[in-house]
């Protein structure tokens, strides 16, 4: 069988890695060395993992970050998360269908003193706010240790190919985050005060002010730090409705992952629950590893996301539905179809708006929660704990950088090493960044139509100002004072304009400047139009759809041209000639046939009218609703009757959402909160036991 992998991208190289034979079910298949078990499986065409014990109901995978268990499979006779765990030369690999029987273990086996390190910081998590208050501490000269459960530095800066918003200066801004992640990377081993362990992950933060460190993925130590800080990110949020556990529902980080670090054809066609930035970026994604995205639904009247990552997606061809919800998830074993209506203002399905379309994936991308309970556990035993990035407050990649290095700084204060006060500028930025878009602004077309000129395509405010530093003659200005402000073009003190050269537009986050150029044809200009998808798509002399920011046609043109941006990696500049009075308004290329955007003839309704709650359980909003309505009020009350949040995933996922069913019954502040595990992830109690080679 062939495999389904990315086979060329317009920005990520196909790596040449070690190709080796793993056995799925008995038979030989083949693997990129080093890649995660369920990476190699969906490769392989493998959507299904396994089957419940409880109803027999298929599972695939879910989060691929490791915090759910929905990928558990058995690995020669042991059950192991898939997405954690790498695949190796000969496993025997089955699926885990009900529960696992117990190793017969037939001596005791030899065991090891539990390690205990002292250091002054403890930094759990390696994203982009972990990396950057890294790189301050040493900078200062102070001993930390930086912890990251995955093989790779990052955090979500490698899954990321687009361009980052914000300030050159401040955040690489213009710069991809995979490629922000190896900056990082690097700089931080010019300092040997900073010792990295990856594969890595906290498990625990006890009353002593220790913390339990699973290191190496077998080796078992108790750290004591004098500041723990607290750089876990986010978990996404999960989403109640009919279907939700079918193989193919699965989130948006789990399907960036596939796609963008290890390079899977995580599907064929697609569909995007969620207008936030992670949904919208998501699909963008999605169509650059040439993936058909059928469409996207907001529930709010507006997406939440950045207006040029919506404009992104809308001007490739992908329909954006807002006030739209799912409805279900059809299938038998996984998805083959997805089932929205149209909301009203109370959120209730409006009757005959149900539209069913053809997809065999559903992407979820209804927000973030952050992963601070470590922080709040330190804080519980009174430990010195700090926390940055999502784990602190939810916010983009760039904010969390900012916010790593004013907490690096901070503590180096907090130690005695730095007597430096922190620049107040920076707190400010760090706010900028965090801020969420501003209102739309009235753009200048004062100027449009005369020879050469760009015509900005962003019209609401968000912080973002790299086009103003790469125009050669400063032609493009952002208030210095407030870069949440639109971008503003004007002729310098010498009468000099536009040249075409078509910097800002390679530069631009949100590929979201064009330059018209009249000056050989003035009725029909030519219009320069960034372009982030593989060349091979396009060639001189085809005809192709230009899309106007709303993502509306408008008509058929021909490309005079495409040229490589200069050194930036994956982007073209393709050149159209559009009849005057249209040229203005094109923004984009569409780059996906649109007959995959039409529903099907007649929306598919399922009969059942069970959701599942708790994925691990397999718990229905029915039976939790009902304990509920018996006067349970105590989430774990709920837990003892109906084992909901006493999964693999420890209720990470199913906890927000009985608290919503709560809500729902009109206990909203009246409840008691599920107790937390005291371990973060499962371990084996081989590992506490400190038996050698686990």
């Amino acid at each position: 069988m062939e495999e389904l992998r990315v086979r060329s991208h317009p920005v990520l190289s196909v790596p040449d890695r070690e190709r080796v034979r793993f056995y799925w079910k008995g038979m030989a298949v083949k693997a990129r060395g080093g890649e995660m078990i369920s990476s190699a499986l969906f490769a392989n065409g493998v959507r299904v993992f396994g089957h419940h014990q409880k109803d027999d109901a298929p599972v695939g995978m879910f989060c691929a970050n490791g915090q759910c268990s929905q990928c558990l499979v058995l690995m020669d006779g042991i059950p192991v998360k898939s997405c954690m765990t790498p695949v190796e030369e000969g496993i025997h690999v089955e699926p885990m269908d009900g529960l696992p029987e117990l190793p017969k273990i037939r001596e005791v086996p030899e065991s090891r003193k539990t390690e205990k390190i002292e250091v002054p910081v403890l930094i759990l998590g390696g994203g982009p706010a972990g990396m950057s208050a890294a790189l301050e501490l040493g900078k200062a000269g102070v001993r930390c240790l930086l912890i990251d459960d995955k093989q790779d530095l990052g955090g979500k800066l490698v899954l990321q190919t687009h361009r980052f918003f914000g300030s050159i200066e401040a955040v690489y801004a213009g710069t991809r985050g995979i490629d922000i992640a190896k900056i990082l990377e690097n700089d931080l081993e010019e300092f040997s005060c900073v010792e990295v362990w990856t594969n890595s992950t906290a498990l625990a933060v006890f009353s002593d002010n220790k913390v339990g460190i699973l290191k190496d993925g077998k080796n078992y130590v108790l750290s004591e730090p004098e500041i723990l800080l607290v750089t876990t990110g986010a978990r996404e949020k999960s989403l109640v409705f009919k279907g939700n556990t079918l193989p193919g529902v699965y989130g948006a980080g789990a399907f960036q992952t596939l796609v963008n670090r290890d390079l899977v054809e995580a599907s064929e066609r697609l569909f995007i629950v969620g207008g936030g930035n992670v949904g919208l970026i998501v699909g963008y994604h999605a169509l650059q590893a040439g993936i058909e995205v059928v469409g996207l639904i907001e529930a709010m009247t507006e997406c939440g996301g950045y207006a040029v990552h919506r404009d992104k997606l809308v001007r490739s061809g992908v329909p954006v539905y807002t006030s739209h919800t799912i409805v279900s998830a059809n299938g038998t074993d996984r998805v083959d179809s997805v089932t929205i209506a149209q909301i009203d203002s109370d959120l209730n399905v409006v009757p005959g708006t149900e539209k069913t379309f053809a997809c065999d994936t559903i992407l979820i991308a209804v927000g973030l929660d952050p992963v601070d309970e470590f922080y709040l556990k330190a804080k519980e035993y009174g430990m010195k704990v700090f926390a940055a990035g999502d784990a602190e407050e939810i916010a983009e990649a760039s904010a969390a950088m900012f916010s790593g290095r004013i907490r690096g700084l901070e503590i180096a204060r907090t130690l005695g090493v730095s007597s430096g006060s922190i620049p107040e500028d920076w707190y400010e930025t760090m706010n900028i960044l965090k801020s969420q878009p501003g209102p739309v602004r009235e753009l200048d077309d004062s100027y449009y139509g005369k020879g050469v000129y760009p015509v900005f395509h962003c019209d609401q405010e968000i912080p973002c100002n790299p086009c103003t530093s790469v125009c050669p003659f400063n032609l493009i200005t952002i208030d210095p004072g407030d870069i949440m402000k639109v971008p503003e073009y004007r002729e310098n003190e010498q009468g000099k304009g536009c040249t075409g050269c078509g910097k800002c537009l390679v530069i631009c986050p949100g590929l979201a400047i064009t330059i018209v150029d009249g000056r050989k044809d003035t009725e029909f200009p030519t219009v320069s139009i960034p372009f982030e998808f593989s060349e091979e798509r396009l060639e001189a002399g085809s005809l192709v759809t230009a899309l106007d920011q709303e993502g509306t046609a408008l008509g058929d043109f021909p490309v005079l041209a495409i040229r490589k941006a200069g050194k930036r990696k994956g982007t073209w500049i393709v050149k159209i000639q559009v009849p005057r009075g249209t040229s203005d308004r094109a923004a984009g290329i569409r780059v996906q046939d649109p007959e995959v955007t039409v529903p099907l003839d007649e929306p598919i309704s399922r009969i059942t009218d069970d959701t599942i709650v708790c994925r691990c359980e397999r718990v229905t909003a029915g039976e939790v609703r009902s304990h509920i309505r018996e006067g349970m009020t105590d989430m774990n009350e709920i837990k003892a009757a109906t084992r909901s949040g006493m999964g693999s995933c420890g209720g990470k996922t199913c906890t927000p959402i009985i608290e919503r069913l709560l809500a729902e019954e009109g206990h909203r502040d009246d409840y008691t909160e599920n107790v937390k595990r005291p371990l973060f992830v499962e371990v084996p109690l081989g590992v506490f036991a400190g038996v050698k080679d686990k």
